[in-house]
């Protein structure tokens, strides 16, 4: 057996910070994706390959068999973290409380799907390959697009859901209640990783397109449109954390000042969501992108006012302005990423001009889209060539 599997990484649209207090949230998928090649092999082995974080790793059959939960309940079921699993785990994996680093959590994520999809029968000797085109802790989705990967394929691989991929296909997608499963799955992994997660990352991650999220509840919306945009890392780490803290602290503060800006934000997230929808069942016009323009500088101001602006998203949103194209923070700020919506109309040669720009500003900048699919298999044909090459290697 051998799969390609694919997900997206995840952008805040708006609603970032404002959604920790009752408001709604709009998150995307980014057109940068997580790639995972999965081979059942012979060795008596399972072999685990991650390049981006440079950690190669297998393990014997016979180990990981000692591994096996005691209650093998049935494997389709998602039930609640097993904390005796995962304890297990940590210490087959040599993780002590201030060792959580990337490559020990992926490792951790791993194993804990591994065992617990094949751990109702006999585990299968197998090949797993990475490879994300998302930078890692950029607030980007990567850990959820390689927990949604890691669903879909070992679920595929277990027989627990088929796979959707005809003979003449290059992509296919699952079916409603495949997905919902891989998603379960992929929030499993997902609370390993980060310990008591929103859910949303995955759900992007799964679905793709755009979710509305609110109050705990995440709707997937059915159609928007892809829109083009540049994707700036500042490389400016930040604690999301501190930065939802000093939020709460300003709204305690001076609250009959902030409780109007979280009511703007939700209304810019609602115009937004109203705006998008409008865009998928009626010509787009160029009053659509001004709406769109106008939001995106609107709600960067308002963000600034909760006081998670970095003068990096500030020169950002300068050397932008300075083209004519219209920026915002996306995700806790304080640094981190941000998002530029690229008009259909804009040249090449300015897009290619902002990239040199911001890069010369010592940012990391790409061109993408924001609304493609979510999760899908694909057929060897249908892999960029650069990432079947890295894939096949392992």
């Amino acid at each position: 057996m051998d799969y390609i599997v694919s997900a997206p990484g995840k952008a805040i649209l708006h609603g970032e910070h404002a959604v920790v207090h009752g408001k709604v949230a709009l998150a995307v998928s980014l057109n940068l994706r997580t790639y995972l090649r999965l081979k059942t092999t012979t060795t008596g082995k399972v072999c685990i390959n991650l390049p981006n974080i440079d950690t190669f790793l297998s393990w014997d059959l016979s180990e990981l068999n000692q591994l096996i939960p005691c209650s093998r309940g049935m494997r389709e079921e998602v039930k609640r973290l097993d904390a005796e699993l995962v304890r297990r785990l940590r210490e087959f994996v040599g993780i002590t409380n201030g060792n959580l680093d990337t490559c020990n959590m992926a490792t951790l994520a791993f194993l804990y799907i591994y065992l617990s999809v094949f751990g109702s029968g006999k585990l299968p000797s197998l090949t797993v390959s990475v490879w994300s085109e998302l930078p890692t802790g950029a607030g980007l989705g990567s850990s959820a697009a390689y927990s949604v990967c890691l669903a879909a394929a070992l679920l595929c691989a277990s027989g627990v859901i088929p796979s959707p991929l005809k003979e003449w296909d290059h992509t296919a997608r699952w079916c409603q209640e495949d997905l919902e499963l891989i998603n379960s799955w992929a929030f499993q992994g997902e609370m390993i990783i980060h310990g008591n997660p929103s859910g949303v990352d995955n759900a992007v991650g799964t679905w793709g397109g755009m979710l509305r999220f609110l109050a705990g509840k995440i709707i997937p919306l059915s159609r928007v449109p892809l829109l083009r945009i540049l994707l700036t890392n500042t490389k400016i780490p930040r604690s999301t954390k501190v930065l939802v803290a000093r939020v709460k602290d300003k709204i305690n503060k001076f609250p009959s000042v902030m409780t109007p800006v979280l009511d703007s934000v939700d209304a810019i997230s609602c115009t937004c969501e109203k705006v998008l929808s409008e865009m998928t069942c009626e010509p787009i016009t160029g009053e659509h992108y001004n709406i769109l323009e106008e939001l995106i500088d609107i709600n960067q101001h308002h963000l600034n006012v909760m006081g998670v602006g970095h003068p990096a998203l500030d020169t950002l949103c300068r050397v932008t302005m300075e083209r004519g194209l219209h920026s915002k923070l996306t995700g806790a700020g304080g640094g981190g990423c941000g998002i530029t919506l690229l008009r259909p109309e804009t040249d090449s040669s300015v897009v290619r001009s902002t990239v040199q720009d911001l890069r010369d500003c010592g940012f990391d900048c790409w061109e993408t889209s924001i609304g493609g699919p979510g999760v899908q298999q694909h057929s060897p044909l249908s892999v960029k060539e650069e990432v079947l090459e890295i894939l096949n290697r392992y």
